[in-house]
């Protein structure tokens, strides 16, 4: 019997050779063994398939959406590329109390999907630095010479428009939103200065600008702007399923009570200030009241609005409570506890003939100032003298009254209605003085825990007031902490904590509280959720134009894909085919052997007398 040798010169030369009296079996299967040998290759690629086109997709759409999400957050520092004609502006102009700043945004092409948001972002100069300016003092100021408003705003107008390239500036929207300053104002004087704006600007510059870009903002709206702004920043309102990802179940405002939509937990927002503090928050779940009035009262503290670019779509409709209460910043607080200070002590001097805090000898013991601090409060002529005991669990005690609770149900500060909160299943993120109180001194801003806070905070009330003094000349603290900081951390740090768990009613145990000063590395303002609350329809435009492009583009890519494996497929199969057909060649190449012999060779077809002649010989090299 012959011999068949196998030889390769690809991808690397090697031989070898098998007799078929030694593997009749290997070389010459039966149909069972091929039927077997077929199936089994034929579950080996259909497993490939799976692989490639389920896990490796859902790879991509999942394991990496973090990564995506950090890598857009990288790239948002980056200076903006203005050569590039898909990039879109838009221009947002805060009108404040002390001073204007202009924000300039921009955003890439709608990608088509009407299930997303546009991809705002604050633009940056060729220094990586936001476009923004500010000028003093407020608009405001302008109220008896309201012809000049258009004067006022012109240095802001002029930096924007120079950064924005010109062939873009006839389709960028300039929004001029006044907020705490101009509120202030009657509405005449009000009317006189926003006519202003109306009238000039359009004629000096070619913004997309209309009438209705300009007005005075309620406090409610401007919480509103706030929430969106860093709920966006967050990712909370990118609809994506992530395990990772906390959900809630919402009621969605408007529609069938029974229609209910899972979808991520958005962050709620405590913001205290000098002046103020507001808090901000979804409500997932349509809210009862205890009695009409309650129910008057929550219409003007529960917004619902469609961030979403089609009004029949409830994916990214929300209900947000917005409370703004004026009095009860940090240092108005301080304010209030100080005249009441004084009042007592000078009706108790009247109803005594005590001469109490009249003098630094007989001073008023003060729990809310650090231990022996020495202070004057008062008008001139009614200056009270204090001396601190540093007493933290005294000095919270203080200031309940001033929160001004009553007894009703779903109540906060000053009585103000304040639907129900599922603590086991939200997150806020507390800015300003929630962070500056538990930072600046305490060093222990991010994730808040009472019971560790009331610690520090009650040690640093505690401590001697010259102790303090040295630990601050020697840097200790936070760079932009100061001497007033140093002075009045223990009211602040009291107040703040009776305001969270007192005011809002946050349990003791509360532990998905965020205080932090920045977002993912950068200060996020009003101005962008309002940007992106206006601009909320422009997508309608881009899906419009892509429509036809983009279902092309993903039939394409999507058969492209597709071909590409099957393919792949379709050559592994035919390849297994060829094999097959060979060996089954051989099979009968050997059972033609077999049982006619030798001597019926000569007498069969030619292309048999070939292979019988070649198995015959010693050997036959065969290139694969």
């Amino acid at each position: 019997m012959g011999r068949i040798s196998f030889s390769c010169l690809f991808p690397a030369s090697w031989h070898f050779s098998l007799s078929p009296v030694g593997f009749p079996r290997l070389l010459l299967p039966s149909l069972r063994q091929l039927l077997f040998l077929g199936l089994f290759v034929g579950i080996i690629g259909l497993m490939y398939l799976l692989v490639v086109l389920g896990w490796g997709q859902y790879n991509w759409n999942g394991e990496d959406k973090p990564f995506h999400r950090h890598l857009v957050r990288v790239t948002d520092v980056d200076a903006t590329d203005t050569s590039n004609p898909n990039l879109n502006y838009g221009i947002v102009i805060d009108c404040g109390s002390s001073g204007s700043r202009v924000f300039v945004y921009c955003w890439p092409r709608h990608n088509g999907n009407p299930h997303d948001l546009l991809d705002i972002r604050q633009m940056r100069d060729q220094h990586r630095k936001p476009v923004v300016m500010k000028i003093k003092p407020g608009i405001s100021e302008l109220s008896s010479t309201p012809e000049k408003a258009s004067d006022y705003i012109y240095p802001l107008l002029n930096f924007a428009a120079q950064h924005i390239p010109k062939s873009k500036h006839q389709e960028t929207p300039l929004y001029i939103l006044c907020t705490a300053g101009m509120r202030m104002l009657p509405e005449s004087q009000q009317e006189a200065l926003l006519e202003d704006l109306r009238t000039d600007i359009p004629v000096h510059f070619n913004f997309l600008f209309s009438d209705s870009h300009v007005e005075v903002i309620s406090g409610k709206q401007e919480g509103v702007y706030a929430w969106i702004g860093i709920n966006f920043v967050l990712g909370r309102f990118d609809h994506v399923d992530d395990e990772r990802e906390a959900v809630v179940e919402v009621q969605v405002p408007g529609g069938d009570q029974q229609e209910a939509l899972v979808r991520k937990r958005t962050a709620g927002v405590l913001d205290m200030g000098g002046v103020s503090t507001q808090i901000a928050y979804e409500v997932p779940k349509t809210v009862s009241f205890a009695s009409p009035q309650q129910e008057e009262v929550a219409k003007n503290l529960l917004a619902e609005f469609n961030l979403g670019c089609d009004a029949h779509r409830t994916e990214h409709v929300y209900r947000v409570y917005v409370s703004t209460f004026l009095g009860f910043g940090g240092n108005a607080a301080r304010q209030r506890y100080e005249e009441d200070v004084v009042s007592r002590t000078l009706l108790h001097n009247k109803l005594t003939g005590q001469h109490l805090g009249e003098s630094a000898e007989v001073p008023v013991l003060d729990p809310c100032l650090p231990q022996d601090l020495q202070d004057e409060v008062g008008p001139a002529g009614h200056t009270v003298h204090l001396r601190g005991t540093g007493d933290f669990d005294r000095c919270r005690l203080l200031l309940q009254p001033f929160l001004n609770r009553t007894n009703e149900t779903q109540s906060s500060l000053n009585g103000v209605y304040q639907p129900p909160i599922d603590y086991r299943n939200s997150q806020f993120y507390g800015f300003s003085e929630f962070y500056y109180c538990t930072e600046d001194v305490l060093r222990m801003g991010g994730d808040y825990n009472a019971t560790k806070y009331t610690r520090a905070a009650g040690g640093y009330c505690a401590t001697q007031w010259r102790t303090l003094k040295e630990r601050f000349d020697r840097g200790l603290y936070a760079s932009h902490a100061d001497l007033h900081r140093l002075k009045y951390q223990c009211f602040k740090s009291a107040w703040m904590y009776e305001v969270f768990h007192s005011g809002f009613s946050f349990p003791m145990n509360y532990g998905n509280l965020k205080t932090a000063l920045l977002v993912y590395e950068k200060e996020v303002q009003w101005t962008l959720g309002a940007i992106l609350y206006r601009t909320r329809f422009l997508p309608l435009r881009d899906i419009q134009q892509e429509s036809l492009k983009g279902a092309h583009s993903h039939w394409h890519h999507s058969f492209s894909f597709v071909v590409n494996h099957y393919l792949f497929l379709a050559c592994f199969l035919v390849v297994l085919l060829s094999i097959m057909l060979y060996l089954l060649r051989l099979r009968r190449i050997h059972h033609h052997m077999t049982h006619r012999g030798p001597a019926s060779s000569s007498t069969g077809p030619s292309s048999v007398q070939w292979l019988e002649a070649g198995l015959g010989a010693s050997s036959v090299a065969v290139n694969v």
